[in-house]
Order: C-alpha cells, then structure tokens, then sequence
C-alpha cells in the first residue's frame, strides 16, 4: 500500500484532495503539507529513513502555484536525491503538462480533481511502487503528456512511429491513433536523438526501427512506416541510408 504526501497551499484543496486519497484502498497513509518549505522537511525525514522506513513517502501529490517554491521547483529538487519519491502534479493549469514531462512525473491530474481520475494516478503510482519492489525493476519508459477530451495522458515515446510538425504543435502517431502537443518539430528531434528518433523532412521525425521499408523512385526518396509512405528530402536522404545500412549491418 501506498504512503501518500498531498502538497497544496489552499487548504479546502487539501482536505479535498487527502480525502480522495485516504478514500483509495490502495493507499495506507495520506499526509498533508500546505507549502514546499513544509513539504521538503517532510520529504527528507523520508529520505533520511529510507524506503522501509516508518517515516518513508512513496509518492508526492504536488500543486504547481504555490507561495516561495513551485511544485516544478520541488519535483526538480527531488530529482537530485538517489531514490526520491514519485511525483503526481494536481493543478488547475494546463500549461506546465511539458515541464511535468520533463522531470518525470508519474501523471498530471487537472483540477477540480475528479475521484475516477484521482483513482487512475493512484493505479499508475501503485503499479511503478510494485514493479521497483521487484529484483530487476525496469526503469520507467520516457512517456509524452498529451490531451484527450480534458484529461492529461501520457503516452510512451517507444509506442510513436513518427512526428508529423504542426507550426509550433507536433502530432505524435501511435499504432493507435495520433495525438497533438503543444512542441515544436525541432525540440522534439533534439530531445529524441538518442531515442533513435531521425528527421527525415521538414515535416517529419520517424522512429527508425519504426522504418519496414526505403524506397527509391526516380530521384525521389520516400520510407513506410506501418501503412503510412513519408516522404524523404533531399537533405536528409543520404544520412538516412547510411544510418539503415549501419543498422541492418550491426
């Protein structure tokens, strides 16, 4: 079961919130804090007893705007300490859903907090807690906020084919189904490059082991992803065939 810290400087938000959770069978302990100050000194006794400990928190429920430090200014304080606790944002503010992507966060629950969206953050956190509980955890995979009708999802970059630009939104397409975000082409191939992510076109960013076949026409280049044909620029032809020939040869 899980040991909850909810952290919101309005306090009818906060007994609303440790409510829900205290509500939550999945949850043994729901303890509150109204600011960050508060919040951290709480977060280090945890830390200082280690995760077996009596005073150890498994996740932290995080409001964004709060007086002194932010809920960003925490969640990237705590990714600094070795095991820190998992973080959930709750607020009322779409916009930081990229930040939260950034530093790692399990899921981001839009207020007014809804129990069955409540309830599904609360499964996701439980689910991680279980599977680091095992002998060999896997890490948790790199995962992209998105909206879908109101509620913020996120989605594993491992699931996107490939990136479709959108002036300054990108649409992310998935095996089942594509998904805008408010992120421009660009910031997407920088962050990704690793991932195995490559640009292709202007427009485009594939997965390359996403790519089933390259084709040649003429003097037009052109890849299939899925049941999808995605053009290749000129620009970009030649690095793409050296990087699937390096791939098929190693």
């Amino acid at each position: 079961m899980l040991r909850v810290l909810a952290v919101d400087d309005e306090e009818p938000a906060l007994g609303e919130l440790l409510y829900l959770l205290r509500a939550d069978p999945r949850v043994r302990t729901a303890e509150g804090a109204g600011d960050a100050t508060a919040a951290l000194r709480r977060i280090g006794r945890a830390l200082e007893s280690g995760p077996d400990g009596e005073d150890a928190v498994d996740v932290v429920f995080l409001d964004i705007h709060m007086p002194g430090l932010t809920g960003l200014d925490v969640a990237r304080l705590l990714a600094g300490f070795a095991r820190p606790p998992l973080v959930v944002f709750v607020t009322a503010h779409e916009g930081f859903a990229l930040q939260a992507f950034d530093l790692k966060a399990v899921d981001y629950v839009l207020k007014p907090v809804r129990r069955e969206r409540l309830a599904e953050a609360v499964r996701r956190v439980h689910e991680l807690v279980h599977a680091t509980a095992a002998p060999a955890p896997a890490a948790a995979p790199e995962q992209v906020p998105v909206e879908l009708g109101g509620v913020t999802r996120f989605v594993p970059v491992d699931d996107i084919a490939y990136v479709e630009a959108h002036g300054d939104y990108a649409r992310l397409h998935t095996d089942r189904g594509s998904h805008l975000v408010r992120i421009p082409l660009s910031a997407l191939e920088e962050r990704w490059a690793d991932r195995g992510f490559v640009r292709i076109h202007r427009s485009h960013l594939v997965a390359l082991a996403r790519i089933d076949e390259l084709r040649l026409d003429g003097g037009a280049t052109s890849v299939r992803v899925g049941d999808t044909d995605l053009a290749v620029s000129r620009r970009h032809a030649r690095q793409l065939r050296d990087l699937l020939m390096r791939r098929a040869g190693g």
